[in-house]
């Protein structure tokens, strides 16, 4: 039967019949030879749209304009605009007519007052109603604007019984919606608000249980924007309320007020263009089948604006339109809640989020629920395109994955019902109207029932559920009549021939699934619980299901539709300590049912006496009956519990967590004892800490203290849109909505309430438990920042403050002092001294953060101190810095630290330095050349074609004033303070003998080290101790101690090879670090100085090996990794022709080498040169420093840094020097009695350097003779180092080479033009380009 009611007071009562026979008004088309045509079981009713007929049955005339119509079981009800309401039997619709005047129904606050007031003044009548079963009774709206309940005294609907309730408050009411589910009636306002009524169930009163209103934080300009509520419509599933307004504008909430959704955002925008986006105005709206859809009747905008052209008024006509939504499978199925996944179910395909690959430490995937989500929403004649744009939107860099369900299962079973996804985040299942399928994520396919008959004969009644590789659901058996638990295997074809089945006695409406039980619960209001085991009989694996126990609930369940979720929990009020046997508490399982929003706990009673597990067989293990149940919660819409235990982190995971809609979530967390103490008698052992958190939880990560949500945008959407179109105005009228992934921490929530209920020790452990997330720095910093700027900002004084307890508790932990300045650094000026009343004198901290050597954080400081202490104070903590970056090599900090004090002088201290983040490489890298500064390093590079050698290389320079020379605006004060620090520190540097710590530091600050260097020549310049300088720079620069003629050391090389392991060899040069294990024939007393011991520091050197190649096949060099530099050991491995050996980061490229035999003899003469020379970025760094001394007339440098490298040229070139220029006689004494003293220490200790001295002897008679002369020539004039020839290189080379290799140079990078020194010089200028790490154009021959 249809009613239908008209505007002048008739209800029409019309009767459906169908006609005979197959006559229908729409069938499907298949092509010929497709798999439908053969036809499948009620392939007619399902597939094709029949005809009806209606009949008129009866014209009722009511004799007044009817307001509501509502079907009550047989009767009908209706609401005249006279004050009556009429009870109409469907059936005998004459006889059965009652009318009852609201005038005689009693209205009062609550039930026990034994008389209510009546609705005494006339013209009082319904405006909207509602009829709620689960409350048997009606929510009614009257035309004044007062809401109320009318319920029948007793069970029948006798018209002199019925009895009113009212709230006090509310007198705008314009429309009802009733959550049956949940019992919950919401009424919509004048105002714009949904106040949301329950009754209690003690007193019959109507309780507030909360508003559904936009606040000012999300809009600002509400006020007047939205107008009266127009509809109200509760979802079918109950789990969400789409709420629609008089000026326009749609917002979704979930059941106890969560905003999901609100269209304002782009409602009341403006276009691109400068035009006003009308808001979508909805006259009428219904929800379709399982939620998916809104059906809505609009109309846009005032019908009676004027027409611009025929385009707008084929807009302003009402249109169908067709809202289309996703929603999370816990609505449906709320088993999913102890997995940590967010899956979202459509029509006809589900939404998840693919697991983080960095969390692979357990598994992951998705489950969750957001109610609904609206996806881009279309009307009928608009294609789909928004829809697919709306939803792919990426989460960060994270999309949906997107899984699009099979449509041959589709076609005969639309829409889905529900979903379920395994532990591991790989199989997901669906069921539609008949039977399932199932979908591997890995394998990408789809698994449907061979057999259709089997899968249209089974509907899934109570949701469906994973265990392990099996599926297990609750279905109705059509062709046997029988309500039945099946248990599906995933690998083998889905057929119930593998299917393991038993009987159930009621129908199921929730099932759950939790270790290896599964818990049921019936249309009888009877939980049961099963035991689920694999089982193997021959070739097929099935599971074996059996009965563990059942419990009644009917005393405590008024009507089982009210039972949201049942779960089996590991969660108990006692948490495992206090147990008499440890066991109990892993097993001591819970039921938590969630009636209407009450969450319900049973736990097992373990008052009677105890069974001994092994006393009994496992399989006839007694299971302990539950306790009474306790109420732990109100207005609960979801649970997550977790059976997984980790040690570590027992409060998260045996924690029970709640969303509690508009309330935020809840957390019934575990209280544990330090160290396993005792715990005290009247301390609880768990409590709920209720917190807020800016999304809506759709899945909980335990261990990592994350909740997975996901969130709707509406965005204004016009990119379609142009003036002339009328179609794609449509489509821009609608709401264009983004559902996007979303996470939130919530772990400083928690600590923070632990913190207000003095339970510090307690928030501790939590913390410490998870100190090792990569956020927890974060959470920390958000707490406090939290606390700080409530209580700062606070107009009342606050009691009990909370801030100093914070600052107490963020002490215990290392990041104390980062935490509090980067909540300074975010945090307003005004609320400092507040923060710093709490945590401590930002001094004290800064000093703190230098004695700890965090000098990024003691910069912070350093910005704080700047704007709260005088200039004079930030100056002396800002020296301080500065001179220990100076000393630590934080070069970056040290440029950042210079302008800091240039800003403090000229006043510019409105731009403090930001914090530096990166951090420069120390000084053990290379150093930097100055910009535009070319250095010849030898010169026969204009023979050698250009394009070949010419190595021109410029990385960028570090930012900061290293371009610029301060010297030139030193009239400012401050740029002499800084110079003075500088001069100071460089100083130190020369007199401590760090020649690789000075050239950084000239490099990297800009430093003009040539012009400070002459001004300090007779001072800090000088040398002081030659053999103490000698020692340092062949440490400092990893060079190796000269070795003695080879002639005097026995072959290493037994016929070419060698064996490690018998002897190891240290050079007193060598890193501790670097060791070789090689056999050597190396005497005793030579062993300190062999040239083999040599090799450990010896770096990159490969030229010479390298252009004999061909004939090398082993190896006589073992790369080993060196940690203090940044260089690796070089090896020269296999080495045959045109081969390129990459090592680290040296590089040596064969152009075609020319063959040469090579003897034994030689073979050791080159090995031994290798040995002798030091890394290739040493050798540079070396140069450039003879470089800058030389040309700043620092002589004695000069003469230290040529014995180093052990070039005759260099000694010559000073000799040239002081002959041609003015030289002061004490340097030139100091030079003599120097080398006097390097002669007498190479006696002695090193008599590797003897060689060398007796070749430059002839040179240092020179210069005594110079000295007793005490020539006087013109002024002195400094001469670059590649300008000289280098007569003495192949010299050298002759006297100390056994076999006479002139041709092999040993010691330095120029001099010979043969074809062989060519290419060597080719593979070393490649080198030259991996190491250096400096700017400047340098050319090689």
């Amino acid at each position: 039967m249809i009613a239908v009611s008209t505007a002048y007071g008739y209800v029409l009562f019309f009767h459906i019949t169908s006609t005979r026979g197959d006559k229908y008004l729409y069938e499907p088309v298949y092509p010929k030879g497709s798999p439908q045509m053969k036809g499948t079981p009620h392939f007619k009713e399902e597939q094709c749209a029949p005809a009806l007929n209606l009949e008129m049955r009866k014209i009722l005339d009511l004799q007044a304009p009817i307001m509501s119509l509502q079907s009550v079981l047989e009767d009908l009800l209706v609401a005249t605009s006279d004050g009556l309401l009429h009870l109409i039997h469907w059936e005998g619709m004459t006889n059965g007519r009652k009318a009852i005047n609201l005038c005689t129904v009693p209205f009062s606050v609550d039930l026990q007052s034994s008389r209510g007031s009546f609705l005494g003044f006339a013209g009082v009548h319904i405006r909207d109603m509602e009829h709620c079963a689960t409350l048997d009774g009606f929510a009614v709206v009257f035309n004044d604007g007062k809401v109320g309940f009318i319920t029948p005294v007793s069970s029948r609907f006798p018209a002199e019984q019925l009895h009113g309730v009212w709230p006090q408050d509310v007198v705008d009411g314009t429309c009802v919606a009733v959550n049956n589910k949940y019992r919950l009636m919401a009424f919509g306002c004048a105002s714009g608000s949904v106040q949301v009524y329950t009754i209690d169930n003690t007193t019959g009163a109507m309780l507030l249980s909360h508003k559904l209103e936009l606040t000012a934080k999300q809009y600002p300009d509400i006020w007047n924007k939205t107008g009266a509520v127009k509809l109200v419509r509760w979802s079918p599933d109950n789990s969400v309320v789409i709420v629609t307004w008089e000026n326009g504008g749609l917002s979704l909430w979930s059941v106890f007020g969560a905003q999901l959704i609100c269209t304002l955002g782009g409602d009341f925008a403006y276009r691109s263009d400068g035009t006003k986006k009308d808001p979508l105005k909805i006259n009428s709206m219904s929800w379709g089948a399982e939620g998916y859809h809104l059906w809505v009747i609009s109309g846009f905008g005032a019908q009676n604006t004027e027409i611009e052209s025929d385009s707008k008024s084929i807009v302003k006509q009402p249109g169908i339109l067709l809202f289309q939504f996703i929603k999370s499978v816990l609505t449906v199925n709320p088993c999913m809640s102890n997995q940590e996944q967010v899956l979202l179910q459509g029509e006809d395909r589900l939404y998840l989020n693919c697991g983080e690959a960095s969390q692979t430490q357990h598994a992951r995937g998705s489950s969750a629920r957001p109610e609904h989500k609206a996806a881009g929403p279309r009307s009928p004649f608009a294609d789909s395109g928004l829809e697919a744009q709306g939803l792919s939107t990426l989460l960060g860099h994270r999309h949906w994955h997107v899984v699009q369900i099979s449509n041959t299962y589709l076609e005969s079973n639309w829409p889905i019902r529900f979903s379920a996804i395994d532990k591991l985040g790989q199989n997901i299942a669906v069921v539609g109207k008949f039977g399932f399928a199932h979908y591997s994520l890995l394998t990408k396919k789809w698994k449907l029932f061979g057999n259709i008959t089997q899968e249209q004969n089974m509907i899934v009644t109570g949701g469906l559920a994973w265990w392990n590789d099996f599926i297990v659901l609750a279905c109705y058996n059509i062709s046997d009549h029988q309500e039945e638990l099946r248990v599906y295997l995933r690998t083998s074809n889905l057929d119930n021939a593998f299917a393991h089945v038993t009987k159930a006695k009621a129908e199921t409406l929730l099932l759950s699934v939790f270790r290896d039980m599964v818990i049921v619960f019936r249309a009888d209001c009877s939980i049961c619980l099963y035991s689920i085991e694999r089982k193997s009989d021959g070739p097929n694996t099935t599971a074996g299901v059996q009965v563990l126990q059942e419990v009644s609930m009917s005393r405590y369940i008024p009507h089982p539709f009210l039972v949201v979720s049942v779960t089996l929990t590991s969660v108990s009020t006692e948490n495992g300590i206090t147990l008499k046997m440890p066991q109990q508490a892993r097993d001591a399982e819970s039921i938590m049912l969630n009636l209407a929003g009450q969450l319900i706990m049973m736990q097992r009673d373990r008052s009677g006496p105890q069974i001994r597990e092994k006393d009994s067989h496992p399989n006839q293990r007694k299971l302990l009956p539950f306790c009474p149940p306790v109420v732990l919660a109100q207005s609960v819409e979801n649970v997550w519990t977790t059976c997984r235990a980790n040690k570590q982190k027992r409060h998260l995971l045996e924690a029970l967590w709640l969303s509690c809609g508009g309330a935020g979530m809840k957390v019934w967390l575990p209280l544990f004892p330090r160290d396993h103490r005792k715990p005290h008698s009247f301390l609880s052992q768990r409590i709920m800490l209720p917190f807020h958190i800016n999304i809506y939880p759709l899945a909980v990560l335990f261990e990592d203290a994350l909740v997975l949500g996901a969130v709707n945008d509406t965005l204004l959407y016009d990119s379609l849109y142009t003036r002339n179109s009328a179609w794609e105005q449509l489509e821009v009228l609608f709401p264009y909505c983004v559902v996007e992934r979303t996470s939130q921490i919530y772990l400083h929530h928690i600590l923070r309430q632990l913190l207000v209920r003095n339970l510090g020790e307690q928030a501790l452990l939590l913390a410490q438990s998870c100190a090792a997330l990569p956020y927890f720095p974060h959470v920390l910093e958000l707490m406090l920042h939290e606390v700080l700027e409530e209580e700062a900002t606070s107009r009342e004084p606050i009691p009990d403050p909370l801030l100093p307890t914070v600052a107490k508790f963020i002490t215990e932990f290392p990041l104390f002092l980062q935490t509090v300045v980067h909540c300074a650094r975010k945090t307003e000026y005004a609320l400092w001294n507040y923060l710093f009343a709490a945590v401590g004198n930002p001094k004290d901290l800064f000093e703190e953060c230098l004695m700890a050597q965090d000098l990024d954080t003691a910069a912070s400081y350093l910005i704080i101190l700047q704007n709260m202490e005088v200039p004079a104070v930030s100056r002396q903590h800002a020296t301080l810095l500065f001179n220990t970056a100076l000393e630590q090599g934080k070069w970056d900090l040290c440029r950042h630290m210079i302008r800091f004090l240039k800003a403090i002088g000229s006043g510019e201290s409105e731009t403090p330095p930001s914090t530096p983040t990166a951090q420069e490489p120390s000084s053990s890298g290379g150093f930097e050349f100055f910009r535009n500064r070319s250095i010849s390093l030898s010169q026969s590079a204009e023979n050698v074609p250009a394009s070949k050698f010419s190595l021109q290389k410029t990385l960028s320079m570090p930012s900061g004033p290293s371009g610029k020379r301060w010297s030139r605006d030193s009239d400012c004060a401050e740029n002499m303070y800084i110079d003075m620090m500088l001069w100071r520190h460089a100083r130190r540097l020369l007199e401590e003998v760090r020649l690789k710590d000075l050239g950084c530091f000239a490099a990297q600050l800009g430093f003009e080290l040539i012009s400070w260097l002459c001004k300090e020549r007779t001072r800090a310049a000088r040398v002081d101790n030659f053999v103490l300088a000698l020692k340092r720079l062949h440490k400092d620069f990893l060079w190796p101690l000269p070795i003695i003629p080879a002639a005097s050391v026995s072959s290493p090389f037994k016929n070419g090879k060698y064996r490690t392991g018998e002897q190891l060899l240290k050079s007193q040069s060598a890193d501790p670090f670097l060791n070789l294990d090689m056999d050597a024939g190396v005497s005793t007393v030579q062993r300190s100085q062999s040239w083999l011991g040599s090799i450990g520091p010896a770096h990159h050197e490969l030229d010479t090996a390298s252009s004999h190649g061909p004939q090398m096949q082993d190896a006589f060099l073992s790369p080993l990794s060196n940690k203090g530099d940044e260089c690796s050991i070089g090896s020269a491995t296999d080495l045959t022709e045109s081969s390129s050996v990459v090592d680290g980061d040296w590089t040596v490229v064969g152009e075609s080498f020319s063959t040469l035999s090579l003897t034994q003899s030689e073979l050791e003469h080159i090995s031994m040169e290798l040995a002798s020379k030091g890394p290739h970025k040493s050798q540079v760094q070396l140069r450039y420093l003879l470089h800058m001394f030389m040309e700043a007339g620092c002589l004695d440098w000069c003469v230290v840094i040529g014995l180093i490298l052990r070039e005759a040229s260099v000694i010559s070139q000073i000799l040239l020097l002081v002959q041609s220029s003015e030289v002061d006689g004490e340097m030139l004494q100091n030079i003599k009695t120097g080398l006097h003293a390097v002669d007498r220490w190479a006696s002695t200790d090193c008599p590797g350097y003897k060689p060398f001295l007796n070749i430059i002897k002839p040179q240092v008679q020179k210069f005594s003779e110079l000295m007793e002369e005490q020539v006087q020539p013109e002024a002195f004039q400094p001469v670059t180092v590649g300008k000289t020839p280098e007569h003495t290189g192949p010299r050298a080379e002759e006297s100390r080479g056994p076999s006479g290799h002139g041709s092999l140079p040993q010691g330095e990078v120029g001099g010979s033009s043969l074809g062989i020194r060519k290419e060597e010089d080719t593979a070393r200028a490649e080198e030259e380009e991996s190491f250096q790490d400096g700017t400047y154009d340098c050319s090689v021959s």
